[in-house]
C-alpha cells in the first residue's frame, strides 16, 4: 500500500521569459493533502508519489497526476484535460472535466462516477507491470474511448458521444450504456461482455482469446437483457465461445472462424440476416472449449481503488 501523506506543498513557477502571456498562464499550484471550494486559477500538479483529495474545486487549467499519485476529485470543475503517469490513479465523482482523460503506459487506472469528460485514452501497457483499469458508472464521455491495456468496463446508464475501440485489453465489457459511435475489441484476453446497451454504429469483435457474449444466458457474466445494434454485427476468430442472445441487430451478423462456433439463439431479431461458417467448417470447430467466466480481477481492481481513496482522504488539509 503506498505511503499516506498529511501535508501541503503550493508553488508557483513563473516562466517570465514569454511576452504577452498572463502570468497565471505559467503558474502550477502542487497538491498534496486535501482541498475544498475554492478556484486554483492556472494548472494542478499532484506530485509524484503523493495524495491529492479535492472537493468541490475548480481547476481553469491542465491537471498532471505524476508517477505513483493519486488524484480524488468530488463535485469538481475541470477545464482543461487531466494526464495521469505510470502506476498514477484518478477518481473523479460528480465532476465535470472538459478536456480528455489521458491514462499513461502502466497507469493505475481512472475511475469515472456520475462525471462527465472529454476523450478517454488508455495506452498500452507496453514493458511496464502495471494493468491498468478504466471504470465508468453513469457518466458521459464526449467523444472517443480509446483503450489498449487493462480491463476496460462502462456501466449503469454511461454514455459515449463517439466510438469505443478496445485494442489487446483483459476485457472490455459495456453493461446497460450507449455508444453512439462503434464498438470495436480486438484481440481481448478474456473477451467482452456486452449487455443491455445501445451501439449505434458498427460492432466488430475480432480475435478475442475468452470468449464474446452479446446478451443473457452466456457463460462469462450475468446479464438480464439484450441490447441494440444500428448497424452490422461481426463476431470473428473468437476461441473461448460466442452467444448471442436476444437482441436486435439492424443490419447483418457475421460469426465465422470462431471456435466453437457461435450459439446464436433464435430470439435474435436480425434484420439483414446472418453469415455462418459452413456446415463442414462449423463441424470443424465444434469440439467444445467452454469460455472462462470472469475471475476475481474486477474485484481486485475495485479493490485497489479503495485503497487509493482512503489513502487521498487521509492526507491532511491543503491550503489551495
Amino acid at each position: 500500500m503506498r505511503k499516506r501523506f498529511a501535508s501541503f506543498a503550493a508553488a508557483g513557477l513563473l516562466a517570465g521569459l514569454i511576452p504577452a502571456v498572463p502570468a497565471t498562464a505559467a503558474l502550477v499550484t502542487h497538491c498534496i493533502g486535501t482541498g475544498g471550494a475554492v478556484t486554483v486559477p492556472n494548472d494542478l500538479l499532484v506530485p509524484a508519489g503523493e495524495s491529492c483529495s479535492l472537493t468541490g474545486t475548480v481547476v481553469t487549467g491542465n491537471i498532471s497526476v505524476q508517477a505513483g499519485a493519486n488524484l480524488v476529485v468530488a463535485g469538481g470543475k475541470f477545464s482543461g484535460e487531466v494526464r495521469v503517469a505510470g502506476n498514477g490513479y484518478l477518481d473523479a465523482s460528480t465532476t465535470t472535466i472538459d478536456g480528455p482523460v489521458i491514462l499513461a503506459a502502466g497507469g493505475y487506472g481512472v475511475f469515472l462516477k456520475d462525471a462527465s469528460s472529454g476523450t478517454v485514452t488508455v495506452r498500452a501497457k507496453g514493458t511496464t507491470t502495471i494493468d491498468s483499469f478504466l471504470f465508468v458508472e453513469n457518466s458521459t464521455i464526449t467523444g472517443n474511448v480509446s483503450a489498449q491495456a487493462g480491463e476496460v468496463r462502462l456501466d449503469n446508464n454511461t454514455s459515449v458521444t463517439g466510438s469505443l475501440n478496445s485494442t489487446g485489453s483483459y476485457y472490455t465489457d459495456v453493461h446497460d450504456s450507449f455508444v453512439d459511435g462503434a464498438l470495436s475489441v480486438l484481440n481481448s484476453a478474456t473477451g467482452s461482455v456486452v449487455c443491455g446497451s445501445s451501439v449505434r454504429g458498427k460492432a466488430t469483435f475480432a480475435g478475442n482469446l475468452g470468449g464474446v457474449q452479446l446478451g443473457p444466458n452466456g457463460p462469462l457474466d450475468s446479464c438480464a437483457s439484450g441490447g441494440f445494434f444500428g448497424k452490422d454485427v461481426s463476431v470473428t476468430s473468437t476461441t473461448g465461445g460466442v452467444t448471442v442472445d436476444d437482441n436486435i441487430i439492424d443490419g447483418t451478423l457475421t460469426a465465422t472462424g470462431n471456435n466453437p462456433a457461435a450459439q446464436i439463439a433464435v430470439n435474435n431479431r436480425i434484420r439483414k440476416g446472418t453469415v455462418t461458417d459452413s456446415a463442414a467448417a462449423a463441424a470443424r470447430s465444434a469440439a467444445p472449449r467452454p469460455a472462462a467466466p470472469r475471475t476475481d480481477d474486477s474485484a481486485k481492481a475495485e479493490e485497489r481503488r479503495t485503497d487509493a481513496v482512503q489513502e487521498a482522504t487521509a492526507a491532511g488539509p491543503a491550503d489551495l
